[in-house]
């Protein structure tokens, strides 16, 4: 199996497992108002893939970030949708592809994240209710799933209003992000082999962000298996 980034070859096979996993109503979400007659974020969107017996990719993966502002201010990244195949959920897959798109989203000098979510499961990543308080959704949504994750310490202090989607112009500058902290970001990126872990015991992401901007990074210094991303290349240990 690789993670890469989404193509637009992949388009097709990722809506069939979106309709799969989430249904054909999940058009009247409140979330995809934030999405509709929006570009999402290319560099963050990944996508999973294993191959069939005859060498034909098969997508079992998927996430998405879209530009977002908070009260018409504070730019912002929303996560999701984010699906995984049925014979793989409970793998680790989606945790993975998680925090290898946030990882690269810190690369990107992005500066929080907002989703829509079951907090038992987000929090592992450093997700908060907590940090959402003041904010509103566009159309009806179960507030307590409204989560925040700070990639930058204080991005979303004082954050408050309705969450909508943002001009043209402020959207390209949401997608594009400030200077990476790792450097340029070059591009293409290289799809590379994983092994995913049965379980997930890793410290939450967010544990991180304490230190020094270079190295706001999640490494093999925090488990073998975890990914990094570093110039535009997927990396990590064996």
């Amino acid at each position: 199996m690789i993670i890469t980034v989404e193509e637009p070859k992949h388009a097709a096979a990722i809506e069939a497992l979106l309709d799969a996993s989430f249904g054909p109503d999940r058009f009247a979400k409140t979330a995809y108002r934030l999405r509709d007659g929006v570009d999402s974020i290319p560099a963050l969107n990944l996508v999973a893939i294993e191959h069939d017996e005859h060498g034909r990719e098969v997508v079992v993966g998927t996430i998405r970030y879209w530009p977002i502002l908070v009260g018409g201010t504070t730019q912002s990244i929303l996560l999701g949708p984010i699906a995984v195949a049925a014979h793989l959920q409970g793998s680790g897959l989606g945790s993975k592809m998680i925090r290898m798109s946030l990882n690269k989203a810190v690369a990107l000098g992005h500066k929080s994240v907002i989703l829509v979510g079951d907090a038992p499961y987000y929090e592992r990543f450093g997700f908060s209710r907590a940090l959402t308080l003041g904010m509103e959704m566009p159309g009806p949504v179960d507030m307590s799933r409204l989560l925040g994750l700070e990639l930058v310490e204080g991005s979303l202090a004082g954050a408050a209003g309705m969450i909508g989607k943002p001009e043209q112009a402020d959207a390209q500058d949401i997608a594009i992000g400030e200077t990476s902290v790792l450097g340029p970001v070059l591009g293409p990126v290289l799809a590379t082999s994983i092994d995913m872990p049965a379980g997930d015991t890793s410290v939450p992401f967010s544990a991180l962000f304490s230190r020094a901007a270079a190295e706001r990074i999640w490494t093999d210094r925090v488990r073998r298996t975890d990914w990094f991303w570093r110039d535009g290349l997927q990396a990590g240990a064996a």
